[in-house]
């Protein structure tokens, strides 16, 4: 340890530690109101100035764009497998799925960023992806029980869930502040054409495959260096 140098088990050092993890909060925080308001394409240098800390010390804190995506909206990702959950719990099975698509499409309306991560995969964000894959697995069933009441078409596949929320993504940033309800318009005429008996059959839906290729693609650029600001 050179002269002068703080052992970092010090009770001095304490202020260091600190003041990290209030930069840290201020950071998320700050990717909160940006990501909300301008959807995950911003930059993460409007993210460092909104929070009113340095570039350099964004990176430390946040190395990759993935990692400070999961900080910030791993909760949403909680409140959306819980609404997938309700769902389950609802004892028609009709108005349970009904249901489910209307609250996770207002959870994207009244976020951009949010309605930006339910249609973007994020391989590194473990736990981000982790509570994807348990909402989804609980849509199955949800899918399953609407399907056994008669009441949604039996050509309804789970892929079809994602472009909903990909179709309802465009329509919320689209529309922004000059329309902000014009997503519930097209999720009513969506929901109408869901149900049984179906006026028609529909095309083969995407592979399941393909359709992740295209959510991997949606996923925003990840530096890990600090790059330009375009948004100016």
């Amino acid at each position: 340890m050179t002269p002068g140098a703080q052992h970092p088990d010090d009770p001095a050092a304490q202020p260091l530690r600190s003041d990290a993890e209030r930069n840290r909060e201020r950071i998320i925080a700050a990717a909160r109101r940006v990501f909300g308001r301008d959807g995950l394409g911003a930059s993460m240098a409007s993210v460092a100035r909104e929070a009113g800390v340095g570039i350099a010390t964004m990176f430390r804190r946040f190395p990759t764009k993935e990692e400070l995506v999961e900080a910030v909206f791993l909760d949403r990702m909680d409140a959306y497998a819980d609404a997938v959950a309700t769902a389950l719990d609802d004892p028609d099975p009709w108005h349970g799925f009904t249901g489910y698509i209307e609250a996770a499409c207002a959870m994207q309306a009244a976020d951009y960023g949010f309605a930006d991560v339910l249609t973007t995969t994020f391989p590194t964000a473990k736990a981000l992806e982790q509570r994807r894959n348990e909402a989804y697995e609980a849509m199955v069933r949800l899918i399953n029980r609407a399907k056994a009441t008669g009441r949604l078409r039996e050509d309804f596949d789970p892929s079809d869930l994602v472009l909903i929320h990909m179709a309802n993504a465009g329509v919320v940033n689209a529309c922004g502040d000059a329309a902000p309800d014009a997503w519930r318009r097209v999720i009513g005429l969506m929901i109408q054409s869901l149900e049984a008996p179906a006026r028609g059959l529909l095309p083969d839906p995407p592979e399941h495959d393909a359709l992740y290729k295209a959510m991997l693609r949606a996923n925003p650029a990840d530096p890990t260096t600090p790059q330009p600001d375009k948004s100016n």
